[in-house]
């Protein structure tokens, strides 16, 4: 909560307890009488008499007895040392590993708490709960059947929950089944809490209750839990040593924990406004003491005028505890983890799920139970790789920059088999910059979209071989803007796509989406497989980088698909997650998605080595080379990309085994200079492989080789045409033999490459394969 409520909070909150004080009941007498004793219990059997005949007509007829039966008919009823043994256990630090078991951090609570027994608890504080929370507690037996079908049809009939728990639900609560307001967890929480009483006294419930519940913040800004902290961080002083105004004041918290503590988050006091909220507050438990005899009206008096606030401590100052990317990655899917195993194991309907209390809640237990519940989180990355990739940063990252403004860095090393990252580079520096340049910061991919969304979909689509032409002479966009690369306007030739991905063309890319939109074809079921957010799909400008912007492990994922035989295995960071007791509650099932065909996949990794080998738009072949001669006999492909006006680069290389990416640009989206991909990130890269390598040699797999799947169709087609040879008619010719030299072309239909076609490449104008055609037919006639 911020240091100053808002004013439309603040008539919120007024409004709802000026509502619980006229449901006050008037102080009680010393003289009661049978005759009132004998009304009140006519008027409370009056009352579930009312709710039970209102459960009936909701649900059309049904008595309340035989409603309240369908509830718990499917609770089983607990064993009873399990059942004690949780709810007097106090929950152990949850923690996050590496792959190996070797401990990345514990996983903060934000949480302090401290157990005491029940004689160090002082009565006054006892009292104080019983006569708020429960004033029947020592004589119910779990459960006030009258308050509990009052909070039944409070949801049944769609209205505001009026509550029912009993201090021993509430511990139920607390302990096991969690907040969640759905009826089957009210129904446990019943049965378990008759379950309960029979095993613990009320003494025992009692204590356990004021060690486990919150109360708020302390002087240091910390949420607390237990009455001892609240003690201690509110009055400086043991809960045994607390008088009948502490211990008012205290008992009064766990209703709204933070709206009544005394304390802003940072630890400062609140204004005298915002405070009235708590001191108010301990005027209700005062009231209560004495409605229920444990003080008298004298005392109640005295304790009522007294300021409590004097006796609140000074701010203090709690120690922090700085986390890196790797924590808040690994949390973040573990909180996700977590929730899904609360919502299967209470078996919330998609229903229930729907409801925002509901989802509110069990995020809110899925974030106490991964910091509290005492789990281990193992994570999927490598100890010595993650580590080996943090030092390289550190060390190389002053590669990167180019006197632009300080440029940022996201990577990330994925398993191509199963998804799982290995390791990653947030940013240069944590503790300077905290955003995660690599699964936070969304930015163009530039040409590293290509192979993804054009030339893979069209190869996989029958549309084109790996020998196929592409028509790079100059074209502009619907706008009438030219497309074009860098500054070169295009070549005034049909290219070969080893060309057109070697140099990274944009008019070749460009027509061959075009190509597919005109079949009548689409990538949107290719990209959706794999999780890519595309709003638009007419953008013409779409396979450049137009209208996309993947995370750097979103788009390392997309490669992992393209290169793993078009296996999309969605990335993971979390492997498993065990309780306390060692339950694995959570185990990674791979479930892969089959985007492109086999042989697609081969065919593009063929053609991936191009742009590596090349070194036409990166270093990195040669920077490796001369770093580590043995790494760069792997068998690497990948692909550059960069978006206009160098604002992005990107390098993704890859193995068998492995994918490794590198984006690098600024926070704000602004320029870099113009070699900065193809010197700067390439030389970085490959110190970041290598170091890697250096760390684990295996994991690149430098023996394992991309091979062409049994599925691929080779034909032999002209070089020319990159089509068989046959006989064209078109323009000024009409059944004109085509030959020449022939080279193998890699399809991934089964008919493979047509016969040559007039019109024979991606794209092009009328007047682009008068041209062609002229420089085609002029060589073969000089042959």
């Amino acid at each position: 909560m911020t240091k100053e409520l808002s004013d439309k909070k603040r008539k919120a909150i007024k409004d709802r307890l000026q509502k619980k004080k006229m449901k006050q009941q008037k102080p009680a007498t010393d003289s009661k009488t049978v005759l009132g004793t004998t009304f009140l219990v006519i008027r409370g059997l009056s009352v579930i008499f009312a709710i039970i005949i209102s459960v009936g007509v909701v649900f059309g007829g049904a008595t309340g007895t035989g409603y309240l039966m369908s509830l718990i008919s499917d609770v089983k009823l607990p064993d009873s040392k399990a059942l004690t043994d949780k709810i007097n256990t106090i929950h152990q630090t949850s923690v996050m590993t590496y792959s190996n078991g070797q401990k990345i951090s514990d996983i903060s609570s934000d949480l302090n708490r401290t157990k005491v027994t029940s004689e160090n608890i002082s009565p006054n504080v006892k009292h104080a709960l019983i006569a708020t929370e429960d004033e029947n507690f020592e004589h119910h037996n779990g459960v006030v059947p009258k308050a509990f079908f009052r909070a039944i049809l409070g949801e049944s009939t769609g209205g505001a929950n009026s509550g029912g728990s009993t201090i021993t639900q509430q511990l139920i609560k607390q302990q096991i089944l969690g907040a969640a307001p759905t009826f089957k967890r009210k129904a446990t929480e019943m049965v378990y809490a008759l379950e309960l009483e029979k095993h613990l006294t009320k003494d025992q419930i009692l204590t356990d209750y004021l060690n486990v519940s919150p109360f708020g913040r302390n002087n240091k800004g910390q949420n607390i839990a237990g009455v001892e902290e609240a003690a201690q961080g509110i009055f400086g002083k043991s809960s045994k040593d607390l008088t009948v105004p502490e211990a008012a004041f205290i008992a009064g918290l766990p209703q709204s924990p933070i709206v009544y503590s005394p304390y802003n988050a940072n630890g400062t006091l609140k204004s005298k406004e915002n405070m009235q909220f708590g001191l108010d507050r301990q005027n209700e438990v005062l009231f209560n003491l004495y409605r229920n005899n444990y003080i008298s009206k004298k005392e109640y008096d005295a304790y009522k005028s007294y300021d409590i606030s004097t006796e609140f401590i000074a701010t203090g100052t709690a120690e922090t505890e700085n986390h890196g990317y790797l924590y808040q990655v690994v949390y973040n899917e573990a909180i996700d983890k977590v929730y899904d195993y609360l919502i299967k194991t209470d078996k919330v309907s998609d229903a229930e799920q729907g409801n925002d209390a509901v989802r509110d809640s069990y995020q809110k237990q899925a974030a106490q139970k991964l910091s509290e519940g005492g789990y281990t989180v193992t994570a999927t990355i490598d100890q010595s790789i993650y580590q080996a990739m943090q030092t390289a940063v550190a060390n190389y990252g002053r590669l990167l920059q180019d006197g632009t403004g300080e440029n940022q860095t996201g990577n990330v090393l994925m398993d191509n088999k199963t998804g799982a990252v290995l390791g990653f580079i947030g940013g240069l520096d944590y503790s300077t910059n905290q955003n995660n340049h690599a699964f936070d910061t969304h930015r163009s991919p530039g040409s590293s979209i290509k192979p993804i969304i054009a030339y893979g979909p069209a190869i996989d689509m029958g549309l084109m071989g790996s020998a196929s032409r592409l028509s790079n002479y100059p074209t502009k966009y619907a706008s009438g803007q030219p497309i074009m690369h860098d500054t070169s306007a295009g070549t005034q030739e049909m290219m070969t796509l080893q060309d057109a991905l070697d140099t990274s063309w944009n008019i070749p890319a460009y027509w061959t989406y075009q190509k597919i939109l005109q079949s009548g074809q689409t990538v949107q079921p290719y990209m959706n497989k794999m999780n890519y957010q595309v709003d638009n799909y007419q953008i013409e400008s779409l396979p450049l980088g137009g209208g996309i912007e993947p995370t750097v492990v979103q788009h390392t994922n997309g490669y992992q698909a393209l290169l793993n035989g078009g296996e999309y295995d969605p990335y993971y960071v979390v492997d498993s997650i065990k309780d306390e007791t060692g339950k694995e509650i959570y185990k990674h099932q791979k479930k892969p998605v089959q985007v492109y065909s086999k042989a697609t996949s081969s065919i593009m990794a063929q053609l991936l080595r191009g742009p590596i080998k090349s070194q036409k738009t990166t270093t990195f072949f040669g920077q490796l080379t001369n770093l580590n001669p043995a790494l760069a006999s792997a068998d690497w492909v990948g692909k550059t990309g960069t978006s206009d006006d160098f604002s992005d680069v990107w390098l993704m290389v890859a193995t068998p085994a492995v994918t490794l990416s590198s984006w690098v640009g600024h926070d704000v989206l602004s320029p870099m200079a113009p070699l900065t991909g193809y010197n700067n990130n390439s030389q970085y890269l490959a110190h970041l492989a290598n170091s890697i390598y250096q760390a684990s040699p295996t994991v690149f797999g430098i023996d394992q080789k991309f091979t062409m799947d049994p599925s691929v169709t080779k034909s032999t087609v002209l070089t020319s045409t990159g089509e068989k040879p046959g006989s064209i008619t078109g323009g000024t010719y009409k059944n004109v033999a085509v030959s020449g030299d022939t080279t193998t072309s890699y399809w991934a239909k089964s008919d493979g490459a047509p016969l040559t076609q007039y019109k024979f490449a991606m794209g092009g104008s009328d007047s682009d394969y008068t041209d062609a055609w002229t420089k085609i037919l002029g060589n073969q006639d000089k042959k």
